[in-house]
């Protein structure tokens, strides 16, 4: 069963997207579509909502998210989210 993460990151004047573009152009985003059990990493701009972006997350099993959660990264990406001032929203799905 895989899970799928959908993250809302929600800001102003922009950055969430300046966000979303920094993890691109830095190498964060390849190096987590790289970790075993990541199955999708991809932003989504809402057509109704220009300071939002969605980001869809999926992995294999708990067990891959887990680790993913306590890699270095996971403190990069927090840092950013300070950064541009973002606030979030987490759903989390089983894939059946």
């Amino acid at each position: 069963m895989s899970i799928v993460v959908n993250i809302y990151y929600t800001g102003k004047n922009g950055s969430a997207k300046q966000f979303a573009q920094e993890m691109i152009e830095s190498g964060i985003v390849d190096r987590i579509r790289a970790e075993e059990g990541n199955e999708r990493y991809e932003y989504f701009y809402p057509l109704d909502d220009s300071e939002t972006v969605l980001l869809i997350d999926a992995w294999k099993n708990q067990e891959a998210l887990d680790f993913h959660h306590k890699t270095e990264m996971m403190s990069e990406i927090a840092a950013l989210r300070n950064k541009y001032n973002l606030k979030m929203k987490v759903e989390k799905f089983t894939r059946i």
